[in-house]
């Protein structure tokens, strides 16, 4: 490979990362490409200067980066969350329209006794808890922006997403022409790239229109009804990847080594942030390859490449729903088949870019085994090389030292008997998993740093639980406190590192490595 990776631009690797929200939100690879096109030629149309097209760009391109933010509530309710995404793409997030979307589709395809009970969750507490999700899906979409390097306009942005013209948003503190131009227009564009799919321009018309002074600002209503068919016809023009890329106001921004490196790592909280049971999973078999790798000897870019590819290699777990992931009797054939391809979405997502693309090949191999029985190619011992070898025994060992719904986490001797035993069953390759087990047992646990955000060492335990999904009252249960306490403790780390939720709170844990030890959910 060389070292292309210096030369990886910040449009390229965001488009990347839209794609993965594509995934994660149910809908159709591109969507956000397409919304970021509608978007910017939209701006173009009002004559708009070119730090607002940027600001414009990217946000049309980072709107669901808050997805995995919301992805439990949503299971909670609906069950396929993706599923569910995708029917309630044209509902209005008001509470009549909620409640109906809520009444219609809770617990499909369920027996009747678990639609009861979804759907009397989600009456009791769903409008409340969708609010507060939707504050999560910003401030995680925040988070994700700085740490991609984007300019402090974007990140303002992002907090708007769900605000709405009329001021019936959430948090419901803006309105009107207090909301930026971008999100103004990205609430237009959004929808109009859904209806323009779904029925083309008559339904797209109708349906905006209806909208105006509501959901959008109605003079961008004019200018997409002037433009429409125009619009429609550029935005099925073919080949979107490459036009969006174009469509970038300069100057273009080119990450280095660290940067993308830093970037990549935002990534992986973001992938890992949808379910408790995966938190810090992604950044610890980083730090595990990178570790196995000097016992190797495996050469720097090499070990570099593999570092990279690790931090991604399960951004195509976006595609399966979490109610799979999380299903405590056996899968079906059908829902392991769908399982089996999710190292080729990994692919997929990083494929659109030539500087991504050997991150990505790499990352999709982790689920490969020397006796052909991994996914998604099947590949035997002969194609694999030491490198894939290391991403698969490192994905092994960390993920039987993590809890799962069936299972509580292995402990480390019990883990690194499974990659032995793997060894003798022909899977795994026996160097690999030999410097996976030097890289664990001689490694010396570092202790979170208790100053970070001045936390004291009290509200680091409860951010820790907080993280695994835990109430207040259980984390008062835990600690041996009362739930009084508890939630102060909770109110305290919110004001401390600038957040109002728990999605956010556990994304900045991951950030900074605060999570270790963290007690499964019962």
């Amino acid at each position: 490979m060389g070292d292309p990776h210096d030369s990886v631009r910040q449009a390229e690797l965001i488009m990347a990362l839209s794609l993965a929200t594509d995934l994660g939100t149910g809908q159709p690879l591109e969507r956000a490409l397409r919304t970021c096109f509608l978007a910017c030629r939209m701006g173009q149309h009002l004559g708009l200067d070119s730090t607002t097209l940027r600001t414009v760009y990217y946000v049309a391109l980072l709107r669901f980066v808050g997805c995995t933010a919301d992805a439990r509530h949503l299971m909670e309710i609906f069950g396929d969350e993706l599923r569910a995404q995708a029917q309630v793409a044209t509902v209005e997030l008001l509470p009549i329209p909620m409640l109906l979307t809520m009444i219609r589709y809770a617990g499909q395809d369920a027996p009747l006794s678990e639609r009861i009970q979804k759907l009397t969750h989600g009456l009791s507490s769903g409008i409340a808890r969708t609010r507060k999700a939707e504050v999560a899906h910003c401030e995680v979409s925040q988070n994700i922006a700085s740490r991609c390097f984007m300019d402090s306009d974007i990140q303002y942005a992002l907090g708007q997403i769900f605000e709405r013209w009329d001021g019936r948003g959430t948090p419901g503190a803006l309105s009107g022409e207090q909301l930026t131009p971008a999100i103004r227009l990205i609430h237009v564009a959004q929808d109009a790239e859904v209806f323009l799919r779904l029925g083309g321009t008559d339904l797209a018309l109708t349906n905006l229109r209806k909208r105006a002074g509501k959901s959008y600002d109605p003079a961008l209503i004019t200018i997409f009804s002037t433009h429409v068919h125009d619009l429609a016809a550029e935005l099925n023009a073919g080949d979107m990847w490459n036009r969006v890329l174009d469509l970038e106001p300069t100057p273009h921004k080119h990450f280095t080594a660290l940067e993308l490196e830093a970037a990549l790592r935002a990534i992986a909280d973001f992938a890992d942030l949808r379910s408790p049971l995966t938190h810090n999973h992604s950044a610890a078999v980083a730090a595990l390859v990178s570790t196995a790798a000097s016992h190797t000897g495996l050469d720097s870019p090499s070990a570099h490449l593999l570092r990279l590819a690790a931090y991604v290699h399960d951004l195509g777990r976006l595609a399966i729903p979490l109610s799979i992931w999380e299903k405590s009797t056996p899968l079906t054939a059908a829902e392991m088949e769908r399982i089996r391809l999710y190292p080729y979405y990994t692919e997929s997502i990083l494929s659109a870019s030539s500087q991504l693309a050997p991150i990505g090949k790499l990352a999709a191999l982790h689920q490969e085994r020397l006796d052909g029985s991994g996914y998604h190619r099947g590949i035997p011992a002969p194609l694999l090389k030491l490198d894939a070898c290391l991403l698969a025994a490192a994905d092994v060992y960390q993920s039987k030292r993590e809890p799962r719904v069936y299972r509580a986490p292995l402990s480390q001797d019990a883990a690194v008997a499974e990659l032995q035993q793997q060894v003798k069953q022909g899977k795994l390759d026996s160097q690999a998993v030999t410097a996976i087990i030097e890289s664990v047992t001689g490694r010396r646990p570092t202790a979170p740093q208790a100053n970070i955000a001045n936390l004291t060492e009290r509200e680091l335990e409860v951010l820790r639980l907080l993280a695994a999904g835990q109430t207040t009252r259980q984390i008062a249960q835990t600690l041996v406190i009362s739930p009084k306490t508890a939630d102060h403790h909770i109110q305290h780390i919110y004001n401390k590192i600038g957040v109002s939720t728990r999605a956010a709170a556990t994304l900045f844990a991951l950030q900074h490595n605060l999570l270790k030890d963290i007690p499964s959910i019962e």
